[in-house]
């Protein structure tokens, strides 16, 4: 049950806003250059947040698509790696045979995504990081995930405190706890994928697709079995994690 409609009515719509923004900013100057490799990210990201699997202990779900967003992030424009975000987010939500489509629970989630993925591109592309001299592209792409972890888990957090009216802190720490290895994991592989995508190109992000079903498969089993001795609070609404 939500026990605060009206508060959680304006967290989406400050959710809406601040996307739009952020959109606008990190999109402002891009230019979109559409190719078999943008077309193929898109698939990638789509197909695979249809993976999905449910957070033991709260109403939340996360899919693996992260790497094939992440190298939105650093080979697109901003445009394109914003788009890619949301067309994804848009397909993870989407109702399966018989589910019913929670508009609200969409939005929500689209907007989400669009802050994060805008927020990622701004940090990836910010002229100050890409001249300091200690900033490697190691580093550049660990605090772009880092701004991408926190645009996704702080929101969502957010929302489920409101709904379910308990400490975000607490909530987010749960988020943090089974979430944070999968990120550790996507820029390793969004790092090994950089290394050779410019000799392979898009055939390469689709030999990370069996690797990102092995992924959805683990964490399937080890949530699967960590749900069998948590509860889960109820809530309407529920947000999903990236």
């Amino acid at each position: 049950m939500n026990r605060n409609p009206r508060l959680t009515q304006t967290f989406i719509g400050a959710m809406v806003l601040a996307a739009t923004i952020s959109a606008i900013y990190a999109g402002s100057g891009s230019l979109i250059h559409p190719s078999f490799y943008a077309l193929g990210l898109l698939a990638l990201a789509a197909a695979t947040s249809r993976m999905k699997v449910k957070l033991p202990g709260i109403e939340g779900n996360m899919s693996v698509s992260l790497p094939f967003l992440l190298m939105a992030v650093i080979s697109l424009s901003s445009v394109e790696a914003i788009w890619i975000a949301c067309v994804s987010t848009t397909v993870q939500c989407w109702p399966k045979d018989g589910g019913k489509l929670k508009p609200q629970q969409m939005v929500f989630n689209v907007s989400m995504m669009a802050f994060a993925a805008s927020m990622a591109t701004v940090i990836w592309n910010s002229k100050w990081l890409v001249d300091a001299s200690w900033a490697s592209r190691a580093i550049t792409l660990s605090a772009t995930t880092a701004v991408f972890f926190l645009g996704q888990t702080v929101p969502v957090a957010g929302i489920i405190a409101l709904t379910q009216n308990t400490g975000m802190r607490r909530v987010w720490m749960s988020i943090v706890q089974m979430s944070f290895p999968y990120y550790v994991v996507s820029v390793g592989v969004t790092s090994m994928l950089m290394s050779v995508s410019h000799q392979f190109g898009w055939q390469a992000a689709v030999a990370l697709f069996p690797v990102m079903y092995g992924i959805h498969w683990s964490y399937r089993l080890y949530f699967g079995s960590v749900a069998e001795t948590v509860p889960t609070a109820p809530m309407s609404n529920a947000a999903s994690a990236g």
